[in-house]
């Protein structure tokens, strides 16, 4: 089976093919302007506690992170949103691999921005057997400190691609989460995390199961 970071490389190669040259270059633009905010550094770190958070899933049910580290620790994995393909690919490889997590008595628990509607469209279209949370204007994710503002010269591409914030996230704000995971064990201490301002690296899964 093909490991997340080769699934990655294709899709890099692909990208680079289909995508006007500008357009790689807004988009390295705005990762490298990410890279001078040391936001690795800023957001929560292991060791410290998770804040407790109610958040609604695909269907509107409210799920309760105390709920959810009754049954064990829990995976935490931050995502843009449904029409961010790296993210799409990140979601079904911990798909591929939730039969591990569970043997290591662990829940997995993935988060974004996005609208409960539009994560019920993208938990069926990658048949996910996770809960999907919706983060409202971001307010969880600013807790952790790993929220930004996505450039204003970067906006016009997104929105060439078909891609509007403001709808999927039923806001004008522009605010992302930075891709993350976070393990957190059952006194909501932070034990592993991962984070990078590079939507493009995402966590290897292998680390990510050794930390549980």
């Amino acid at each position: 089976m093909n490991t997340l970071a080769k699934q990655i490389e294709q899709l890099n190669q692909e990208l680079s093919s289909q995508l006007p040259q500008e357009v790689i270059n807004a988009f390295g633009k705005s990762v490298d302007d990410l890279k001078t905010k040391n936001m690795e550094d800023r957001c929560i770190r292991p060791g410290e506690k998770m804040p407790e958070f109610l958040l609604p899933n695909a269907t509107g049910k409210m799920i309760d992170s105390n709920d959810i580290l009754k049954k064990g620790k829990m995976i935490l994995a931050f995502y843009r949103g449904s029409w961010c393909p790296y993210c799409n690919l990140e979601l079904k490889f911990l798909q591929d691999n939730l039969s591990r997590i569970k043997d290591k008595n662990a829940v997995l628990i993935a988060v974004s921005p996005q609208t409960p509607d539009h994560s019920l469209s993208m938990a069926e279209k990658n048949r996910l057997g996770f809960e999907v949370l919706s983060d409202q204007n971001n307010d969880f994710a600013k807790k952790l400190g790993i929220v930004f503002q996505l450039q204003d010269f970067v906006l016009p591409y997104y929105r060439n691609l078909g891609i509007n914030l403001s709808e999927f996230n039923n806001n004008d704000e522009n605010l992302l989460p930075v891709p993350a995971v976070f393990v957190v064990d059952q006194d909501r201490r932070i034990i592993f995390k991962y984070l990078d301002v590079n939507y493009m690296n995402r966590v290897d899964v292998e680390e990510l199961i050794q930390a549980l």
